[in-house]
């Protein structure tokens, strides 16, 4: 115990020891690693961004704006075993076939926590260059379900917040009107019976996986959409009620299995893995609230407000003693398929992302940490073309539409040059937005013809890269 807290408090860079026949340290002071969290809210691409990432380092021509890459200080990258012996190995090299294979198709989401080591030769700069050699670091990067980082904002709340919380986001969703008449008719103060418990929590995880379908990212708990073998448990059978009970009572029993949740849950997944990361990505698809409506963005940065706080050391108690203190170095806020809109409003879309962030950063500046928000494809699918209709030059995006197959030129709208625009009418609870009809179009990814040494297209992977990397690579 007292060599896991030295290796976990204090060297960063010896993540395990091994005992074999000579008795080595596999990792040394002079190979030292970084885990880079990386999860995204539904349908933000996060699979795409890790393998695309990978790719990209691994073969480094597109990699321009990374300044280990520019200098010609990184010699080689390589993928090797992964430290975490009991986490599942991201299957990069099945994602990345889907990706570039004859019939390019995207690859399936996450559903649970997966882990992939890229180490890198790095040439040593400085006058005395020649005299040192080079040194081998280790990204260890860190996959994990969206679901379970929204869960985070749980760990501060107690089961009368949420349950009021949430019953209140519900009355204004018609999508959840049966859920809600059903949680609305069980009687909070009399005896628990576990039929009725494990009926509502079907009709409530029905109405959660609505609300994913909606664009909607206030979807807790996560665990209930990706049970995996918690499924069907006491941990997972609860649902909000607007009063509490004496003992004995349903209330009662729902809280109990709430604090269970994250006391069992939350609590384990946060201590054993999201402790030990050093930096986080966070993506969004922040084009998909947009379409979806006002009340979409609303929640998405109510949601990104929340995360963002409790990752400040020191606001949330329970994560402040689950976390021991450590605080996350850097903290990239990405809003992703920006290759759905011509580059022209490239610009507009990042200036929302910050927008959305702007309240919470303004508070705090998280002791230290840095944060940047930023659009980016991950793997562009697109390419951009101008089309003239009724006399007005359009600027578009051409691919491959993902229902049919053929190509198509679509123009996503205009984006307000001023984010409050969009920012004022959603948090004001607007139904539509009055004045713009936001469009959006799913695309299949472009077959390649990639030159030797060129990773996969992006748009700002790099910028990405540099700013959660490129310190580490110096």
């Amino acid at each position: 115990m007292v060599i896991g807290r030295l290796a976990d408090g204090m060297l960063r860079g010896v993540d395990r020891v091994t005992s074999g026949v000579t008795g080595r340290i596999s990792e040394t002071f002079f190979e030292p690693s970084l885990r880079l969290g990386v999860t995204g809210l539904s349908g933000a691409g996060k699979t795409v961004f890790i393998t695309s990432l990978v790719a990209n380092l691994l073969d480094r021509g597109r990699m321009g704006r990374m300044g280990a890459v520019a200098s010609g200080r990184i010699e080689a990258a390589f993928l090797q075993p992964q430290p975490d012996d009991t986490l599942p190995r991201f299957d990069y090299e099945r994602h990345l076939a889907a990706l570039t294979g004859p019939d390019p198709h995207w690859p399936e989401g996450t559903r649970q926590i997966s882990q992939l080591r890229l180490s890198f030769r790095i040439r040593p700069g400085g006058l005395l260059a020649g005299l040192r050699a080079a040194r081998i670091l280790h990204v260890d990067i860190i996959d994990y379900p969206g679901e379970w980082l929204l869960d985070l904002v749980l760990l501060d709340k107690s089961y009368a917040d949420w349950s009021r919380e949430v019953l209140a986001r519900m009355e204004q969703r018609a999508f959840a009107s049966e859920a809600l008449a059903q949680i609305m008719a069980a009687d909070p103060g009399a005896p628990h019976d576990e039929a009725l418990a494990r009926h509502l929590t079907e009709s409530f995880t029905a109405y959660l996986v609505a609300a994913r379908a909606a664009g909607l990212p206030d979807i807790t708990p996560g665990r209930f959409l990706l049970p995996g073998d918690l499924a069907g448990s006491p941990v997972l059978s609860f649902v909000p009620l607007p009063q509490m009970g004496g003992r004995g009572s349903l209330a009662r029993e729902m809280a109990r299995r709430y604090d269970a949740y994250k006391r069992q849950v939350i609590q384990p997944f946060f201590r054993d893995h999201f402790a030990r990361i050093d930096r986080q990505v966070v993506l969004a698809d922040l084009l998909g609230a947009i379409h979806a409506g006002p009340e979409a963005v609303d929640r998405l940065g109510a949601t990104l407000t929340e995360l963002l706080a409790a990752f400040r050391p020191g606001r949330n108690a329970w994560l402040t003693r689950l976390l021991g203190g450590k605080r996350v170095e850097r903290l990239l806020f990405a809003a992703t398929k920006a290759d759905h809109l011509h580059h022209s409003q490239h610009a507009r879309l990042t200036a929302l992302m910050t927008a959305l962030l702007r309240q919470s950063k303004d508070r705090a500046d998280f002791a230290g940490a840095r944060t940047q928000a930023m659009a980016l494809a991950a793997l562009r699918a697109t390419v951009e073309e101008q089309h003239e209709r009724h006399g007005e030059t359009l600027d578009c995006v051409r691919g491959r539409l993902l229902d049919t197959g053929r190509q198509a030129a679509f123009y996503a709208g205009e984006l307000p040059e001023d984010p409050m625009h969009l920012i004022g009418p959603a948090r004001d609870g607007a139904a539509r937005w009055l004045d713009a009809d936001y469009q959006i179009m799913r695309f299949a990814p472009a077959a390649l013809a990639r030159k030797p040494g060129d990773g996969l297209p992006h748009i700002r992977l790099d910028a990405a890269a540099e700013f959660l990397l490129g310190d580490w690579l110096e």
